[in-house]
Parts: structure tokens; sequence; C-alpha cells
């Protein structure tokens, strides 16, 4: 295992909603909601996995293969 995995990458909540097109606002939302990609707490700030938003995208696939 490398020192580094890309994977494990935290990420903040502005990178996550330009990488999904959708204001932060809306990461917040969902957030609340339970419904957005998994996160973890850093003290007060919000932070993704890069692995877990992967995987947030990959269940809201429709059509096509999997």
């Amino acid at each position: 295992m490398s020192e580094f995995d890309v994977e494990d990458r935290l990420l903040w909540p502005d990178e996550v909603a330009e990488l999904l097109g959708v204001p932060v606002g809306t990461l917040a939302n969902w957030r609340y909601q339970g419904r957005g990609p998994a996160f973890a707490k850093v003290g007060r700030h919000v932070r993704y996995r890069q692995r877990d938003v992967d995987a947030w995208i990959d269940r809201h696939v429709v059509g096509g293969r999997r």
C-alpha cells in the first residue's frame, strides 16, 4: 500500500460540489437529510473521502452498464 492513496484523500465541500455540479448549500441540505455522500467531521469541519464520493456516484448511476 502506498503512503498516499488517492481514494483516501479528504475533499472539501466546495470540491465535492464542483465535482457533482451542485451548490455547496445542496451538500449541506443533503447532509442534514442524510441523502448525500458519507462525510467526516474533523473538528467543526466537514470533509469527504474521495472513495465515499465515488461510491455514492456509483450508487446513483441510472441505466447503462454497471
